[in-house]
């Protein structure tokens, strides 16, 4: 009996050293922010699709550098709850008439690639605010907040926004981690300022993206992978993934929304854009863009994509 009892010990101490291995080797692979993402270099999802016109994305390209050279940003900064410096590039129209719109970039991405997003914004009249998520860029963080502790800090850019302009009426604007940032930040309480959101190609749940992910490039199942990986994020990050949902905080959502996606996007699945559209209860439309792989919707047909975008914001800011 003894004996028995020693081998069940030794076997539960293997087990628990095993599943926090495991979930420690996922978090670094996937939050970890100082940790080389490898996994991205060469991924087949993310190749560039046939639908993407060489000339029309060098038109756009030589727009963007023109842009960037005409209307250097400013760099201005919040904390946020957990103490943490995060930096935003801010573009002041003097034709903005109280119009502001804060863009959000993707997964390990940062700000300077959301030129494309922040010229179309400033050439229509707004003030554009663009932050460095937690984690990426200039903004300190150890771990990616994947849009859940993002959406905490979305209410700070927001407060720095009403109290530099009390009239402000602003659009929320992000591409695929930046798309779940604001659908995760549309359930919050809102000020009355935040008049329309538009998410383009983002996630119905942390837990869902992984967990794809998780069988397309390691064929593993869910159990007990990713609750091995929420534990240790729940001790390293602080947060829970399983509670990290946008198709829950859409469902709370008061402010009408634009879904976007390419129906080619195998890297976030077409098929989550209808769960985070179904799950809203607001003045909704979403615009599928046909041959579009991942954050491909604006280089495969940017004028279908911006007449969509107008013709809905629009609505709301005049």
């Amino acid at each position: 009996m003894k004996k028995f009892s020693i081998i069940s010990s030794v076997i539960i101490v293997i087990l628990v050293i095993a599943y926090g291995l495991v979930g420690n080797y996922f978090y670094n692979f996937a939050l970890n922010a100082n940790t080389e993402k490898e996994f991205l270099t060469g991924n087949p999802h993310l190749a560039q699709s046939e639908a993407v016109s060489a000339e029309v994305a060098k038109t756009s390209e030589l727009a963007d550098v023109a842009f960037s050279k005409k209307h250097p940003p400013i760099t201005t900064s919040i904390v946020s709850s957990d103490k943490l410096s995060l930096k935003g590039h801010l573009y002041e129209n003097n034709n903005s008439d109280h119009k502001w719109v804060i863009v959000d970039h993707g997964y390990t991405s940062n700000n300077t690639l959301m030129v494309r997003w922040i010229r179309n914004f400033y050439e229509k009249g707004y003030n554009v605010l663009a932050p460095d998520l937690r984690g990426h860029g200039e903004s300190e963080g150890d771990y990616i907040g994947m849009g859940w502790d993002d959406r905490k800090d979305m209410l700070l850019w927001i407060k720095t926004i009403t109290d530099k302009d009390p009239k402000a009426e602003i659009a929320l604007f992000g591409i695929s981690m930046g798309g779940a940032t604001v659908m995760m930040t549309s359930g919050e309480k809102l000020p009355s300022n935040v008049k329309v959101i538009v998410e383009d190609c983002g996630y119905s749940s942390v837990m869902d993206v992984f967990t794809y992910q998780l069988d397309d490039l390691f064929n593993l199942p869910k159990f007990p992978v990713m609750n091995a990986a929420n534990t240790i994020t729940k001790i390293r990050a602080g947060y829970d993934l399983t509670e990290a949902s946008a198709v829950k905080q859409v469902a709370k959502s008061k402010t009408p929304m634009l879904f976007i996606h390419g129906d080619k996007d195998t890297f976030v699945p077409y098929e989550m854009l209808d769960d985070v559209y179904n799950a809203a209860n607001v003045d909704k439309e979403k615009l599928i863009i046909p041959g579009a792989g991942h954050g491909e919707a604006e280089k495969v047909d940017p004028e279908k994509y911006w007449k969509t975008v107008w013709g809905f914001v629009n609505k709301y800011i005049d």
